[in-house]
């Protein structure tokens, strides 16, 4: 199939087809004309592609496990690797919730009537 027809059944744009082809994680053949080939088969990768960026792992990451999935090999290095990301997303959650809680520690401040910011936008000087 060709790559307009590969971006209508999966949902995914052509120009984000060719960026998984230029990563390595989306191959075609060429026709004489230049033109993209994908095998049936492409649908169902480009499904797993979109699943594994919807969990936050990068294109290296992702290029990277796409061996094992091709293989159907589990192994405990692809675990490791799934487990090492998932470690990363946990301590991006860790360090958003602290910023959350600061700036609701802000947010009460500024709401308070002693805190000494009593500016208004009707106080501000016109030049």
């Amino acid at each position: 199939m060709r790559i307009g027809e590969l971006a209508t059944k999966t949902g995914v744009s052509v120009r984000a087809l060719r960026y998984y082809e230029e990563q390595g994680l989306l191959s075609a053949a060429r026709s004489s004309g230049g033109q993209r080939h994908y095998l049936d088969d492409a649908v169902d990768r480009v499904y797993l592609i979109q699943m594994l960026y919807a969990a936050g792992l990068s294109s290296r990451t992702i290029l990277d496990l796409l061996p094992c999935v091709d293989a159907k090999v589990n192994t405990p290095q692809s675990r490791a690797m799934l487990r090492a990301e998932r470690d990363r997303i946990d301590r991006q959650i860790t360090q958003l919730r602290q910023a959350r809680k600061r700036l609701d520690e802000v947010i009460a401040l500024s709401e308070s009537p002693t805190n000494g910011c009593t500016r208004t936008d009707t106080d501000a000087v016109v030049a």
